[in-house]
């Protein structure tokens, strides 16, 4: 009996895994499975954190060094859509300067991942706003302090 109930929630599985990829592509099933730049940061230079219109919030973190992202990291409540939106903004972020930031847009989140179901395409955009965000606080503590 054991073996039969085994056998039923693998194939269980696997039938959620093939919709699944159907649903959203290789590239974001694949990073679905494992999401890559998630946890916190400990004093970042950038920190952004946003909540969408679906309820979920995402933050991002971002470490500087010469004038570029040298570590990038992000965290979320959200969705597996909203994990992969974010792991892929903050992928996108690492070498770039404050310059090449601002073209890490939803719009190019979606493109990287081949496009998402209409239904979870504002997690794209969450990511890439935070990630706005998280620079806009980078560049604010880069002014010079008034005296």
């Amino acid at each position: 009996m054991s073996s039969e109930l085994d056998d039923f929630v693998q194939d269980l599985q696997n039938q959620i895994f093939d919709e699944t990829r159907e649903a959203y592509g290789d590239v974001a099933f694949e990073r679905w499975q494992n999401p890559l730049y998630m946890g916190a940061m400990d004093i970042p230079d950038g920190h952004g954190r946003l909540t969408g219109s679906c309820g979920d919030t995402m933050q991002i973190f971002l470490r500087f060094k010469n004038g570029r992202v040298k570590e990038a990291t992000f965290l979320t409540d959200g969705c597996g859509s909203s994990a992969v939106c974010g792991s892929f903004a903050a992928e996108l972020a690492l070498d770039k300067g404050p310059d090449e930031l601002l073209e890490i847009t939803g719009d190019a989140i979606l493109k990287i991942l081949g496009g998402l179901p209409k239904e979870d395409e504002h997690c794209a955009y969450l990511a890439g706003e935070t990630l706005q965000e998280a620079l806009n606080d980078y560049m604010i503590k880069q002014r010079p302090k008034d005296r």
